[in-house]
């Protein structure tokens, strides 16, 4: 079965059909937080802090790190965007211990993130365009990391799926070109909202189901992508995640923050057999009865990890 490995300094997280859907923390990522933007380009990063110890604290397994903060003082993400990237992952390194993702459309801010990265994270990402497949594969094989691989090219996003399916395998097959394996390759289908197009979930569920089949490939996505628009984005998004899990979809992008989201990751996880004797099911029905006696979730989930991990320490220390 295809596993993808990633890793920080001291923690391996293996993304793959027969593991615990794979929890991609999307927080770090000024894109559309114009408060954060600001804070970035003033040097603040006490939102950066809080976020990345958040997101761990309630499941993220891998954190996605994105810096692309248009500066008013110098819009040339060039020249900008490499060094705030080695600023942020050196700062969240210092902070947790999950293995990172390294997100940016800006090659020189991707190295830069390889560089300054620990272990093996994974790389976000890469498209179907010509000219990025050969600046971004290179890479790929120069860090010997696993990459996501966004399916749409130099037409755009096509609404065909057959056309996104074709543009994965493009990608997949351009990448053994440079010794890259297929499980290195977690491909992002594209995730339409199904406000605007109503077979956008089908749609993605016979994608994932025919990635795994034909590529053999890990799946992510951005799952909000699917309520966007809509009423009670949450309510959608808790149903669309288990359907995407029992169609094969290993990971997605996502904010781990919300209780509804993570609570029906943890039940998908107990039906697909991914979660030996239900303990992370268990865990998290503690979790929601601390939320309901006023805890946060963030603070209820740290709270049942630490208990937890002191439980396992105890028995260590007993044998």
């Amino acid at each position: 079965m295809t596993r993808t490995i990633v890793e920080s300094a001291t923690k391996t997280v293996v993304i793959g059909f027969e593991e615990p859907f794979c929890v991609i923390g999307e927080r770090i990522n000024p894109t559309g937080r114009k408060k954060l933007a600001a804070e970035l380009e003033a040097g603040d990063f006490s939102t950066v802090e809080r976020d990345a110890l958040e997101q761990v604290a309630c499941g993220a397994m891998v954190l996605d790190v994105n810096a692309g903060v248009v500066y008013n003082s110098n819009p040339n993400p060039n020249e900008t965007e490499p060094p705030l990237m080695r600023r942020v992952i050196e700062l969240v390194q210092g902070l947790v211990d999950v293995p990172l993702c390294i997100d940016s459309s800006v090659p020189a801010a991707l190295e830069a993130g390889l560089a300054a990265t620990n272990g093996r994270p994974l790389l976000n990402s890469v498209t179907g365009e010509e000219d990025r497949l050969e600046l971004v594969l290179p890479l790929v094989k120069k860090y010997n990391v696993p990459v996501v691989a966004i399916s749409n090219d130099d037409t755009g996003i096509s609404e065909d799926p057959d056309v996104r399916f074709a543009v994965a395998k493009k990608i997949v097959e351009r990448a053994a070109d440079f010794g890259i394996p297929a499980h290195d390759i977690v491909v992002d289908p594209l995730v339409m909202p199904v406000g605007a197009m109503a077979s956008a979930g089908q749609q993605v569920f016979a994608l994932v189901r025919r990635l795994r089949a034909e590529l053999g490939v890990n799946t992510t996505c951005g799952a909000s992508n699917i309520s966007f628009g809509l009423p009670n984005r949450h309510g959608v998004n808790a149903a669309f995640l288990p359907m995407a899990i029992g169609a094969g979809m290993t990971s997605a992008i996502m904010n781990p923050v919300r209780s509804v989201e993570m609570e029906a990751i943890r039940a998908a996880n107990l039906l697909m057999n991914h979660d030996a004797n239900g303990g992370e099911w268990i865990r998290m029905a503690k979790v929601l009865e601390a939320v309901k006696e006023g805890a946060s979730f963030a603070e209820a989930s740290q709270a049942a990890s630490q208990a937890s991990s002191g439980r396992r320490g105890g028995r260590r220390a007993r044998g």
